[in-house]
């Protein structure tokens, strides 16, 4: 069976996401790295590596499908991030983004006939809601703690391991 081409396109596309996502966190655990807050760098690390878990999970279901992989042009992450708020906005903005292309990326499947791929879909969905959620809180966080940046290194050390875990994720 040979994946639909319009899909195997837009997968690829949703692929060089998943990896720009995995840049951008990197970079940003990066500069919490190089200022000290560990505890924000260990989280942005961690997103970093969902998101190549992401991306690889895309690539494992173009090959499971006989389809082409085509990475497309990544673009550079920003490296102008200076403060928790800008990192959470900037975090929050890019995992709404990558929810509208996964969202279009369910209506093409089903659009194709698609239903392998639209069931394969339905845990980014559920990802996505996690993603969100979780950004949206660090966000509310940052603004409440204004330039106090020890006390979102404070609540995010009081708060490792305790996000809810995705009962629909496979490790």
């Amino acid at each position: 069976m040979q994946i639909n081409s319009a899909v195997n396109t837009a997968i690829n596309k949703q692929i060089g996401m998943e990896f720009g996502a995995y840049l951008q966190y990197l970079a940003i655990s990066t500069h919490f790295d190089v200022e000290g807050l560990s505890e924000l760098a260990a989280f942005f690390k961690a997103q970093a590596e969902d998101e190549r878990d992401h991306a690889e999970r895309f690539i494992n279901h173009v090959v499971a499908f006989n389809g082409k992989l085509e990475i497309p042009t990544i673009e550079a992450p920003s490296s102008n991030v200076n403060t928790i708020e800008e990192a959470a906005q900037l975090s929050l903005d890019w995992e709404m983004k990558v929810t509208e292309e996964i969202n279009a990326l369910l209506k093409l499947a089903g659009e194709q006939g698609d239903h392998i791929t639209e069931n394969f879909l339905s845990w980014f969905l559920d990802e996505q809601l996690e993603e969100l959620s979780t950004m949206n809180k660090l966000l509310k966080v940052a603004k409440r703690a204004g330039d106090n940046e020890l006390a979102v290194e404070e609540f995010m050390a009081r708060h490792r391991g305790q996000q809810q875990p995705n009962p629909n994720a496979d490790g």
